[in-house]
């Protein structure tokens, strides 16, 4: 019988342990063992880390990744500001039907490709888009205007691409937080501010950070929309990596440079649940 037990305990897990090791361990070796290669001759390596040290020598590439994280931290703000208060209302205030309908409409934009909404937000801001023919119409502008191609746009495109990713979070712990709690603390004298930042704001902290690290993450690795919507001028550190890999086929170069945005990336997360005073296990819990 515990033989039988083992044998499906193994069996449970062996799809799981497949995955993680061939595509994700397995390549991560490979690609660490790559980045710590330098290219010597035509076809010789030493191993050393002169490819790592490129990432700190360079300013370019040091300024992109401290351009890039910057960014993504104000995506991740930005996504805060405007899904609190969305997951708000439909966790507390929104009954039945109607909160059913309000999470659905979240989730909709996301049963297309990141592909196609970023091409939907491109025709909104080009120069023949609906935003642009608005505001002639409204006398706000005497001709056409191009809004494509900068920081604002790429900002616009990374908050609606992570939205979910935020909202869902938040209306998982804030469901869980009892009515009668918030109604003692108005029936105690409190404010709506006060109500919000002594007792929603706390409980749902472990969705907060949860949901601003995907949102990070996600922002910091995103390739296709800074690329389509920030333009040339607007640098972003999956695109030196992209040509690192495709461009100049410098694949040493280009693993180094992944793996330091692993790092990185990894000691911001790690930084910013030690401020906060959050765990993972409470935050993914």
């Amino acid at each position: 019988m515990r033989a039988g037990a083992k044998l499906g305990f193994f069996l449970l897990f062996a799809p799981l342990v497949l995955w993680l090791g061939l595509l994700i361990v397995i390549p991560h070796i490979d690609m660490f063992l790559v980045s710590i290669r330098e290219r010597i001759g035509v076809a010789e390596y030493q191993t050393s880390l002169a490819n790592y040290l490129t990432f700190f020598t360079e300013p370019l590439y040091l300024v992109t990744f401290l351009r890039t994280a910057m960014m993504s931290i104000l995506a991740t703000a930005l996504t805060l500001v405007i899904g609190f208060p969305v997951s708000f209302y439909i966790a507390k205030i929104a009954k039945g039907r109607l909160q059913s309908a309000l999470f659905l409409l979240t989730l909709v934009p996301f049963y297309v490709s990141e592909l196609v909404r970023t091409f939907g937000w491109m025709i909104l801001l080009r120069e023949t888009g609906l935003f642009s023919t608005l505001l002639q119409w409204l006398g706000l502008a005497d001709q056409p205007v191009e809004m494509l191609y900068n920081d604002v746009a790429m900002m616009v495109g990374l908050v609606y691409t992570s939205m979910l990713f935020m909202v869902v979070p938040l209306i998982t712990t804030m469901e869980s937080l009892d009515d009668s709690v918030i109604e003692a603390g108005y029936d105690l004298g409190g404010s709506g501010f006060s109500v919000m930042r002594e007792i929603i704001i706390p409980h749902a902290m472990p969705g907060i950070v949860s949901g601003s690290i995907i949102v990070f993450m996600l922002s910091l690795g995103n390739y296709l929309t800074p690329t389509m919507l920030g333009g040339k001028d607007s640098l972003w550190f999956t695109e030196l990596i992209y040509s690192q890999f495709i461009v100049r086929f410098n694949w040493e170069l280009g693993a180094a440079f992944g793996f330091m945005l692993l790092f990185l990336s990894s000691l911001i997360v790690w930084g910013t649940l030690k401020l906060t005073g959050q765990t993972l296990e409470k935050t993914m819990g």
